[in-house]
């Protein structure tokens, strides 16, 4: 029997204008884009279906990627001249970071070595294999200095899906949610896509990125579809990701 849920949809036809608050391309300071000729042609791969706004978020993660404001406004810089270089004068750029919640993220809040997103959010993270043990005191610190927390891919933390109301305490600590695009997928597994669908029904994510880190991601976005009640759940998220982002 036919149904209207059962129609796909290609995810990046209702992406047009959307401002990308969590990618990897810029170049060589992280897991992500390694060049600046890598950098253009993934943002050349978002201009095709019309996202041309984006706030970079290299990591900052102690003993792997110890940026911090001076190295993150470097590569930042040899971007834009990039850009200019490609006649891309039309792409918005501009640079936060992903934050790990590990034993130097506090003394980087001190010492005003952080990289908010639009001045007021810190976009954070946490390991795949484990929890933060200083979670609840880092999350008191951001709070305390007048930041908003976002946490990047809650659904991506397998460790949390058995116990389900982490996610409640932690929103109830004032932590927004930030999804993954890829996670309305399978690309990270059907658990990370489960967890996915089960937190967007709940109503409990903020807001909507790409996390894009290189060229096979970017494909793998391009041919990917979800269903209409699916694209429902996530229509709102990226109106508001574009809202508090892109227009304030």
């Amino acid at each position: 029997m036919f149904s209207f849920f059962s129609k796909k949809h290609f995810l990046i036809d209702h992406l047009e204008g959307f401002i990308d608050i969590h990618n990897h391309i810029l170049p060589g300071i992280d897991d992500g884009a390694k060049t600046v000729d890598e950098s253009i042609e993934l943002i050349k791969g978002f201009g095709e279906f019309g996202v041309t706004d984006f706030i970079c978020t290299p990591h900052i993660m102690e003993n792997y990627y110890p940026n911090n404001p001076t190295t993150i406004n470097s590569s930042l810089s040899l971007l834009k001249n990039g850009l200019k270089m490609n006649n891309l004068d039309h792409v918005n750029i501009d640079a936060a970071a992903e934050h790990m919640i590990d034993s130097g993220f506090e003394k980087l809040l001190d010492d005003k070595k952080i990289m908010p997103l639009s001045k007021s959010y810190i976009l954070i993270e946490m390991s795949y294999l484990q929890p933060a043990i200083n979670f609840d005191g880092a999350l008191h610190e951001i709070k305390e200095k007048g930041y908003f927390p976002i946490l990047a891919h809650p659904e991506r933390y397998v460790y949390m899906h058995n116990t389900r109301y982490k996610y409640k305490n932690i929103k109830e600590e004032g932590v927004l949610f930030q999804l993954n695009i890829l996670s309305l997928t399978q690309f990270y597994g059907k658990e990370v896509q489960k967890m996915c669908l089960s937190l967007l029904k709940e109503k409990t994510i903020d807001f909507i990125a790409s996390d894009i880190h290189n060229l096979k991601q970017l494909k793998f976005l391009k041919e990917a579809k979800i269903n209409s009640n699916q694209l429902n759940l996530i229509r709102p998220i990226i109106e508001r990701t574009i809202y508090n982002f892109k227009y304030n």
